[in-house]
C-alpha cells in the first residue's frame, strides 16, 4: 500500500509539474501598424544601426533605417536606450518533444524504434503547451527546430515558431531536414549487453560495425534515388518517399558527426549522392575547414560552455572554434543541449566573444546564420525590410547574462506574452516574502 501511494504521489507531482502553469494565450495576429523607436538595433548581418527606428505591418517589416522613421498612424513603440535584436534560433533541439527529462517517460516523444526511420515527421509530436518553452523564449528564441533522435537515421524535421495553439500553427518551414547519426569507429554510442566475449563468436570491431551500418545507409540512399528519379509506382514506400527531398533540393541532410573522419566521410557522402549535407557537433571540423569551405558545408556546432573530449586538447578549444570557422570561410551556426538549457543559447553565443569573434559575428550565429543553414534566411533570422517581424527588446547586451532582459518581443509581428512559470514562481515566493518582483 505504502508503495502504491508513493507511486500516485510521484504522479501527482509530475501531473502539477506539467499541467500546474495558469495558461498563456497565443497572441493574436498583428492588428496595427507598429514603429519601434529609438534603440540600437542589431540587424543580424553584422550591421548595427544607433538610434534607429523599425516599422512592420501585418507581420512584415516594412521599414528600418537611422532616426525618429515615420511620425504618425503607427502603435510608438519607445526602445530608447534598449537594445533590438533578431530572433534567436535554436537549431537541433528537443524542445517541444521532452518535458520531464527523467522519471515521466509520458513527456518523453523525441525516439522512434528501429534504426532507419526517415519517414518518422517530429513535428506532429511537438507540444505547443510546454512549460519549458515559455522560458526559452524569454530569453529571446523565437524559432526552433524539433528534431528526433536514435537510430541511425532519426526521422525528418520541420522549423517552427514558438507561439501557437497546436503543432500546426507553430510549423514555420515544414520537412526540411532528415536527419543522419554518422557512424564512428572509435567505439562511440549507446551499446546494448556491452562487449561481452563469447566463447566460439567472433566479436565485431568497432570499425566493422561501422562501415556495416555505413552499408546499410549506402543501400538504403541509392534506393531511395533510385525510387526519387523513377516514375511514381502504383504503391508508394514511406521511408523512400520521405527522402525524395533530399534529391530535389527541397530538404537537407543534416548528418551529427564530430571526428575529422567522420566528416570527411560525410561530406563525400553528399557529394557522392548528390544531397545538400549539414555537419552537427563539428567538433573537429576546424581540421578539415578547406574541405567543408570548399564542399559548400555549413556546420551547426553544440555549446561552447563546454570542455574538449581529449585531454590533449586546448582546454579552451570550444570556446575557440566558431572564430577559427569564421576565419575558414565556413557557414557556421550553434545550438544547445537538449530542451531547457537551449534558454542559454545567447550565453553560449556570448562565451565565443571572448575568444575572437565579436559581438555581431556571435549575434549572426544563433539568427542569420542559423537561418542560412535551415533555409529560412529568406524570411527571418535579420531585421530587414520584407522579413517576417521576428524581433526582440532587451534592456542590455543579449549575448550576457546579467545585461539580457527581454522586455518585448514580436513573432510575425504578434506582441507575445513572456510570462513563463518561473516567473510566476518568483512573484509567488517575492509575495510571500515581502521582497519586490522586478
Amino acid at each position: 500500500m505504502k508503495k502504491i501511494i508513493l507511486t500516485l504521489g510521484g504522479l501527482l507531482l509530475g501531473i502539477n509539474l506539467i499541467y500546474g502553469q495558469a495558461t498563456i494565450s497565443p497572441a493574436k495576429a498583428q492588428s496595427k501598424p507598429v514603429i519601434i523607436t529609438g534603440g540600437t538595433i542589431h540587424v543580424g548581418n553584422g550591421q548595427v544601426i544607433n538610434n534607429g527606428y523599425i516599422t512592420f505591418d501585418k507581420g512584415k517589416i516594412t521599414g528600418v533605417g537611422e532616426g525618429a522613421g515615420p511620425s504618425s498612424g503607427y502603435e510608438v513603440v519607445n526602445a530608447t536606450g534598449k537594445q533590438i535584436y533578431p530572433g534567436f534560433i535554436a537549431p537541433m533541439t528537443t524542445l517541444g518533444l521532452v518535458e520531464v527529462e527523467s522519471g515521466a517517460r509520458g513527456t518523453v516523444d523525441d525516439e522512434e524504434t528501429g534504426d532507419l526511420n526517415p519517414h518518422v515527421r517530429s513535428v506532429v509530436a511537438y507540444n505547443t503547451d510546454s512549460k519549458v518553452i515559455p522560458t526559452v523564449r524569454s530569453n529571446g528564441i523565437l524559432l526552433a527546430q524539433p528534431t528526433p533522435s536514435g537510430g541511425i537515421i532519426s526521422g525528418t524535421s520541420s522549423v517552427v515558431q514558438l507561439d501557437a495553439w497546436n503543432w500546426e500553427d507553430a510549423t514555420y518551414k515544414k520537412d526540411m531536414a532528415v536527419h543522419l547519426n554518422w557512424p564512428s569507429a572509435g567505439g562511440g554510442g549507446r551499446r546494448r549487453g556491452g562487449n561481452v566475449a563469447v566463447p566460439g563468436v567472433v566479436q565485431e570491431t568497432p570499425a566493422e560495425r561501422a562501415q556495416k551500418a555505413i552499408d546499410a545507409i549506402t543501400r538504403l540512399f541509392v534506393e531511395a534515388k533510385g525510387y526519387a528519379d523513377g516514375t511514381r509506382p502504383a504503391t508508394s514506400n514511406i521511408r523512400l518517399e520521405a527522402m525524395k527531398g533530399l534529391f530535389n533540393g527541397t530538404k537537407k541532410l543534416f548528418v551529427i558527426a564530430d571526428g575529422a573522419k567522420q566528416i570527411m566521410q560525410a561530406v563525400a557522402f553528399g557529394k557522392q549522392m548528390g544531397v545538400s549535407v549539414v555537419i552537427v557537433g563539428g567538433k573537429e571540423s576546424y581540421l578539415v575547414a578547406d574541405v567543408l569551405k570548399e564542399n559548400n558545408v555549413p556546420v551547426i556546432l553544440r555549446e561552447t560552455q563546454t570542455l574538449p573530449d581529449r585531454d590533449e586538447d586546448d582546454v579552451y578549444l570550444p570556446y575557440k572554434l566558431p572564430k577559427m570557422l569564421q576565419d575558414a570561410g565556413v557557414l557556421y551556426g550553434l545550438t544547445g543541449t537538449g530542451f531547457w538549457r537551449q534558454r542559454n543559447l545567447p550565453f553560449e553565443a556570448g562565451e565565443a566573444v571572448g575568444y575572437g569573434l565579436t559581438k555581431e559575428q556571435a549575434v549572426a550565429m544563433i539568427s542569420l546564420n542559423n537561418a542560412k543553414i535551415l533555409g529560412i534566411d529568406k524570411t527571418t533570422g535579420s531585421i530587414e525590410t520584407g522579413k517576417d517581424a521576428n524581433l526582440f527588446i532587451s534592456t542590455g547586451d543579449a549575448l550576457d547574462m546579467i545585461g539580457l532582459n527581454v522586455e518585448t518581443a514580436f513573432i510575425q509581428g504578434r506582441n507575445i506574452n513572456l510570462d513563463n512559470l518561473h516567473k510566476q514562481l518568483y512573484k509567488k515566493f517575492s509575495d510571500k516574502y515581502g521582497f519586490k518582483a522586478d
